[in-house]
């Protein structure tokens, strides 16, 4: 049997202090007995990419999926990204080979095209109706685990800025579920047989984007008792998931191979993401930017509170396509060059371009051209102490465009400087003018890295391979198949674990299509 533990966007700075100090003594015993990795990923450029990339071994180019609300060429509008097709999760090709999966939260999943053997649940420990949407195969493997368990507590996600209280009942939420998935994971590994367990902590995932640090909070509304509880959330988090580790590694067959992963990781929010429309309007118009008909302005326009009800008054399926279809909304296509695809971590810019987009109004021979011109104005931009906002530009076709869907991607990648964003008024820009932040932006005090994806490898009966190449994302999905007994030669990663009986060694290792 082999269980992956999904540590889900972990501060690798975080764990390496908490380690130290020996406050995550489950982690410590794994890191003991097996090796870690540091991964390549596609956070480096798309960090919501990672999690299909991980459950599916399919590189980004060739899936795709990038954020949960992207744009359709052909309908020159955003949909929700359940709308274009996913790679199956590696424990459906399990399943179709008879092997058994407990998968439980996987992170920005979708129900399985083919439902495997086993049991898969969805929105169990917490449910936000984006990332974590509620689905179970079997249909009744929520009802069954509500009744022993109780139910599962909503975390969705409103951007903008929030109140200590609404922070403090986040904070209870999050250290409650950990213990969830342990509860369910023991129960379900007790009275059935698994051959593959994958099991996602999300709480770190979501502490981590809220609870970095308190520079989102308004510094009035927050009293000494608060500032202390909720300055030591995230931590406190991560010290719930290696509990809930630990309950888990001791349910397990002695002799079952291991992972502990995380596909991305975090540290300060340093997006402008939500200044980049207004900042490419002045840029494209040769003038300072008015008030933007973003969707950010209206975020800025609406309190939090309001919104969040709005939202859970209506069905999950019509407040994402209500949210999907306010993303560009007012955009003039016949007078628009390039604009800012829905984003909230780095920037994304995609043209116009006439023959792909449906209204498109970009030449292709002008393309070149124009992209050139984005990122000169976008330099020229700097935050309001002097600081350049923008690190880079960076042309995606570079890196990610021969892929089988590569053409869903922005055409360019705008990287931020590395400072803190999250008390940023404006920018400027000596030739285009000031572009003032509507409200707070997201409302996040942290936000992925462009690194820290790892794995931590502890071998049981299998055997640790040693890696002919820098360790990637894909190989996690390599990995479970080649512990599965499947094949993967047609995987574009490779094993870091090969199965006893299996002498090949250096074959295994090598054996897949990498790039």
């Amino acid at each position: 049997m082999l269980t992956v533990l999904q540590f889900d966007a972990a501060s690798a700075a975080v764990l390496a202090r908490m380690l130290g100090e020996g406050r995550l003594p489950s982690l410590a015993g794994l890191r003991d007995r097996g090796s870690w990795h540091e991964l390549d990923a596609p956070a480096t450029a798309f960090a919501a990419g990672a999690q299909h990339t991980l459950y599916s071994g399919v590189p980004i180019e060739d899936h795709g999926l990038f954020y949960p609300f992207q744009w359709s060429a052909a309908e020159q509008r955003a949909h929700y990204m359940a709308a274009f097709e996913a790679p199956p999760p590696i424990w459906e090709r399990l399943g179709r080979n008879g092997r058994r999966t407990l998968a439980v939260d996987p992170y920005e999943s979708r129900p399985p095209q083919e439902a495997p053997p086993g049991t898969l649940v969805c929105g169990w420990q917490l449910h936000d109706r984006v990332v974590l949407r509620s689905w179970a195969e079997p249909a009744s493997t929520t009802a069954r685990l509500e009744r022993l368990f109780g139910r599962s507590e909503p975390v969705d996600e409103v951007f903008g800025r929030h109140s200590v209280d609404e922070m403090l009942g986040l904070r209870r939420r999050l250290l409650r579920a950990p213990g969830r998935v342990a509860e369910a994971a023991t129960h379900l590994l007790a009275g059935e047989r698994y051959d593959l367990a994958w099991l996602t902590f999300c709480a770190a995932h979501v502490a981590g984007h809220q609870f970095w640090d308190l520079s989102q909070l308004p510094a009035d509304e927050l009293d000494p008792d608060s500032e202390r509880v909720l300055g030591a959330a995230l931590e406190d988090v991560y010290r719930e998931v290696d509990t809930a580790i630990g309950r888990i590694v001791a349910a397990l067959p002695p002799d079952g191979d291991l992972l502990v992963i995380s596909p991305v990781g975090m540290d300060v929010n340093t997006s402008r993401a939500d200044l980049l429309p207004g900042m490419l309007d002045a840029v494209l118009g040769a003038a300072p930017a008015a008030a933007s008909s973003s969707i950010w302005w209206l975020r800025a326009s609406v309190p939090v509170g309001l919104r969040a009800r709005v939202a859970r008054a209506l069905p999950e399926q019509a407040a994402l396509d209500i949210t999907s279809r306010l993303e560009l909304r007012g955009t003039d296509w016949s007078d628009t060059r390039a604009f800012a695809h829905p984003a909230e971590n780095q920037g994304y810019i995609r043209l116009n371009l006439r023959g792909r987009e449906r209204d498109g109004i970009v030449a292709p021979e002008q393309a070149e051209a124009l992209m050139d011109e984005i990122a000169a104005g976008l330099a020229t931009f700097t935050d309001l102490d002097g600081t350049p906002t923008v690190r880079s530009v960076e042309r995606v076709a570079d890196r990610f465009g021969d892929g089988a869907r590569s053409d869903l991607l922005p055409d360019l990648v705008v990287r931020w400087d590395a400072s803190a964003a999250t008390r940023l008024t404006a920018v400027r820009s000596e030739r285009f003018g000031v572009v003032e932040r509507q409200g707070v932006g997201s409302g996040r005090s942290g936000n992925h890295t462009e690194g820290d994806a790892w794995a931590l490898v502890v071998p049981g009966r299998s055997r640790a391979v040693e890696p002919a190449r820098t360790p990637r994302l894909e190989d996690v999905a390599a990995t479970v198949a080649a512990v599965g007994g499947l094949d993967t030669t047609d995987l574009v990663g490779e094993p870091l674990l090969e199965p006893a009986g299996d002498r090949s060694g250096e074959a295994t290792a090598t054996s897949g299509r990498g790039r």
